[in-house]
């Protein structure tokens, strides 16, 4: 019979994007009493990535783990964003249980439905957190009834559906069981977790078994693999087999051996079955790989993930500015860096193409590959990247497409624009309804072709009042062709430095995207043009001098304020002959062919 380990439970805390799981986890972890009195600690302290703090999301499934009544706490702070659903998906196999956050205002939102799909095929016990009860707008009985509806659209069962409820501020750090209750603390939810999420069981005495979900690396040790032991014991030192995904084997030794001790790592000889561990020595390893006894190699089934969705080609930069600003500018580089990064992004997708110098890189949406980009751009990298593409599929003959569940909140006064805007991109209204006054929810199923570049004309139309939100609901027959960018491009005449007096006359055939001094080349974008087609411009050029002066026309040009394109903005804006070029110091967007009579010839050619 598997024993349990009572002095353990392992939990993850998932919930749809800014609910509150990583404020939540702070709270946790200063009431734990692992930071001292007077320590001075950052806000969402989990969020540990510069681009985590910058963006305000997780990215990264991270562990820590906190003490209460002497039993520890493993507690894994999982992503809100469906574009990072793969990270997960693969943490859900270290837990017995889920803490499933939900807004109170808000309620079930498109990742809540997706994480608790994945909890509940995987038979995790769930415990209810309605967060943010202090908003003045938490609407707590209704969410509730929302919840327990998607638990049985989800088809829980009857031990599912007995989820117990608790309210909390994490803001605040409090916690209670019923509105009744004075609630001091967070006492009442660490309580919860130790009655409802079960003990973790294993047997000890039999072989070795340790499924690695994670993976970290330090410049010092190398890799460190992350996972939970599922059987036998592990010591520091000892001799173990690593079973591969392709069936092969290979034998190492364990270096050093360590838990998790609220942010920190605790050194450790040996630890037993129900642990979550981190272990080095095993360089080669990748997530869903096993760790057995070196007599009894059997390895464990990792979960399956869900396929990507949007594909990118990513592209040796060939610009006339290419090697001005990147330290790793060559295909070998851009080949290695994707293949590492494929090996602990599983949800990300590496293709070679026929050219050495090209490969498809598909993902779970544009933010996913878009946090890749940033990443490695950041990292000192150069290259190019296309227009993102949906992954089809060809099912019994016909053409599939993949479709995502949308949730728009929207004031009353700009609904009808957007409901005009989705109906164009062949979206299908499933449901509407008013959770506040002045604002109306609108749920679509809509193809995801049809979401690549509409969150910038939402925001415009909505004048940024608007809130949208979206996941991957499966695949369904081809909707039929969706109308594109309405506006070409101004495109640079020549190579050379944007001029205030070539930016002022340009600047009337549509919206600049550059100011004076920039650096320019022939091809490259420097605006959106105000009609249909593409028009070049020549924004180097200069005044004509001469002797004569007036007093009207030496007058100071005034110039609009340029656009300024994010990364996201750039990979929505682009058209299919278009790329955007990305240095650790610029983002330029550019056409695929420079010169303008070779793309008139092209565009002759294809008509």
């Amino acid at each position: 019979m598997p024993a349990f380990r009572n002095d353990i439970r392992n939990i993850a805390i998932i919930a749809h994007v800014d609910h509150g799981k990583t404020t939540l986890v702070d709270a946790m972890l200063k009431q734990s009493g692992i930071f001292r009195e007077n320590e001075k600690v950052l806000e969402r302290v989990m969020d540990s990535n510069d681009l985590e703090r910058e963006k305000g999301i997780t990215i990264m499934s991270k562990n820590t783990a906190v003490q209460y009544k002497g039993i520890r706490i493993n507690i894994v702070d999982t992503p809100g964003h469906a574009d990072f659903g793969g990270e997960v998906e693969r943490i859900l196999k270290m837990v017995d249980g889920v803490l499933l956050l939900v807004d109170a205002f808000e309620g079930p939102m498109p990742q809540t439905r997706f994480v608790l799909q994945k909890a509940l095929n995987l038979d995790l016990k769930p415990i209810v957190v309605i967060n943010k009860v202090d908003r003045r707008e938490a609407r707590s009985q209704e969410v509730i009834d929302e919840i327990l509806d998607l638990f049985i659209e989800l088809e829980a069962n009857e031990d599912q559906l007995e989820f117990p409820v608790v309210y909390a501020s994490g803001r605040d750090g409090l916690a209670y069981l019923d509105s009744a209750d004075e609630p001091h603390d967070l006492s009442v939810l660490f309580d919860t977790i130790i009655k409802y999420v079960p003990a973790p069981k294993g047997e000890v005495e039999e072989p070795l078994q340790l499924l690695i979900s994670s993976l970290d690396f330090d410049e010092y040790v190398g890799t460190i693999a992350i996972g939970r032991i599922e059987r036998g014991k592990i010591t520091k030192g000892q001799k173990v087999v690593v079973c591969r995904k392709d069936g092969s084997t290979e034998q190492v030794k364990v270096g050093t051996l360590q838990i998790f001790t609220g942010l920190k790592r605790t050194d450790v000889e040996q630890a037993q079955a129900g642990e979550i561990v981190c272990l080095t020595g095993a360089e080669d390893i990748t997530i869903g790989e096993t760790i057995c006894d070196l007599e009894y190699p059997e390895p464990l089934p990792f979960i399956d993930l869900d396929e990507p969705t949007i594909s990118m080609q990513f592209v040796v930069n060939n610009s006339p500015f290419a090697g001005k600003e990147g330290v790793y500018v060559t295909s070998r580089h851009l080949r290695s860096r994707l293949f590492k990064e494929k090996e602990t992004n599983l949800s990300l997708k590496v293709e070679q193409t026929d050219s050495p110098d090209n490969f498809k890189v598909s993902g779970r949406g544009e933010l996913h590959l878009a946090i890749l980009i940033e990443t490695m751009r950041r990292e000192g990298y150069e290259f190019q990247v296309s227009k993102p593409e949906v992954i089809t599929k060809m099912i019994d003959g016909e053409l599939y497409e993949p479709i995502e569940y949308l949730i728009i909140d929207v004031p009353e006064e700009y609904m009808g624009s957007v409901m005009e805007k989705l109906g164009a991109r062949r979206g299908e209204i499933a449901n509407m309804h008013t959770p506040s006054q002045g604002l109306t929810r609108l749920e679509y199923k809509i193809p995801a072709r049809g979401l690549i570049g509409f969150r910038s004309e939402f925001l415009t139309d909505t004048r940024g009042n608007g809130i949208m939100n979206h996941v991957f609901h499966g695949y369904e027959p081809f909707k039929g062709e969706v109308r594109g960018r309405t506006r070409g491009s101004l495109i640079a005449w020549e190579t050379g430095e944007a001029i205030s007096y070539g930016l002022y006359n340009a600047q009337e055939r549509g919206t600049l995207f550059i100011g004076p001094g920039q650096q320019v080349y022939e091809g490259m974008i420097v605006g959106e043009s105000a009609r249909t087609d593409d028009l070049v411009i020549n924004v180097c050029k200069k005044k004509h001098v001469s002797n004569i002066r007036a007093a009207g026309s030496d007058e100071a040009l005034r110039l609009v304020p340029p656009r300024n394109m994010s990364l996201e903005a750039c990979l929505e804006f682009i058209a299919d002959d278009e790329l955007v070029e990305i240095t650790p110091k610029n983002i330029r967007l550019r056409k695929k062919i420079l010169d303008a009579n070779l793309r008139a010839k092209g565009k002759k050619k294809n008509s």
